[in-house]
């Protein structure tokens, strides 16, 4: 199982921006994909953007596009986050995720085996 740490997360005022840095503590790491979730103070987990590992094709909730991108440093094992232009819906705590599951269903949360800790994100307004 792989270890994967978050950091980045912080407060910020609406129009700022962060960036989310997710470590996998192996060596060797080459999942199908990653991804980005996250989860406000009783809701579900949702989808925000995924990343095949090797192409470095990407997906994004209608949510975020524009907003966000996601990207990867396969020599680092290290996936990111970039947010800009936060706003006050975007509090939540934010979780990274690995996949080895080859499907299409990159937008799950069942399609991930492993999870960061989660890092907290508030935007104020």
């Amino acid at each position: 199982q792989v270890q994967l740490v978050e950091s980045g997360g912080g407060l910020v005022q609406a129009g700022g921006s962060l960036r989310l840095s997710c470590a996998a503590s192996v060596r060797t790491f080459t999942p199908f994909g990653m991804g980005w979730f996250r989860q406000a103070p009783g809701k579900e987990r949702k989808f925000i953007a995924a990343i095949h590992w090797i192409s470095g094709g990407t997906s994004y909730a209608d949510s975020v596009k524009g907003r966000f991108t996601i990207s990867r440093d396969t020599a680092k094992n290290t996936l990111y986050l970039q947010m800009n232009d936060l706003q006050p819906e975007d509090t939540a705590n934010y979780y990274c995720a690995a996949r080895t599951a080859r499907n299409l269903f990159y937008d799950k949360v069942d399609s991930y085996n492993d999870w960061g800790q989660g890092t907290q994100v508030t935007v104020s307004s």
